[in-house]
């Protein structure tokens, strides 16, 4: 089993920056790609950012300008650097990863708990 843990959200005015972090642990053989999902109330859950095992990215139009995603695969950690916040930023950010697991090689995928982020003055 592969376990995530997100940390870094909490409340920030606008155009102020927040850094989540997200760790992956268990039974890991590698893992390939890491991501950052958000889903505000009332809405959808929607792609903010992933990144593939050698650093190729995909960000959403919507923050392509303000966030940067990153990782450091010799943690298997994932961070999103968040600039420039604004109130529609605000939502439970979830961590998500896929790879392969050690004890039997198998494909895994997992979600962390979420943290929220709150945008507001």
């Amino acid at each position: 089993q592969v376990q995530l843990v997100e940390s870094g959200g909490g409340l920030v005015q606008p155009g102020g920056s927040l850094r989540l972090s997200c760790s992956a642990s268990g039974s890991i053989l590698m893992v390939n790609n890491m991501g950052w999902y958000r889903q505000a109330p009332g809405k959808q859950r929607e792609l903010v950012a992933i990144i593939g095992r050698q650093g190729t990215t995909n960000v959403a139009d919507s923050v392509k300008e303000r966030f940067t995603i990153s990782r450091d695969n010799s943690k298997n950690t994932v961070y999103l650097q968040m600039n420039s916040l604004k109130p529609e930023d605000t939502a439970v950010y979830y961590c998500n990863a896929n790879g392969l697991r050690y004890y039997d090689s198998q494909p895994f995928t997992s979600w962390g708990q979420g943290t929220q982020v709150t945008v507001s003055s």
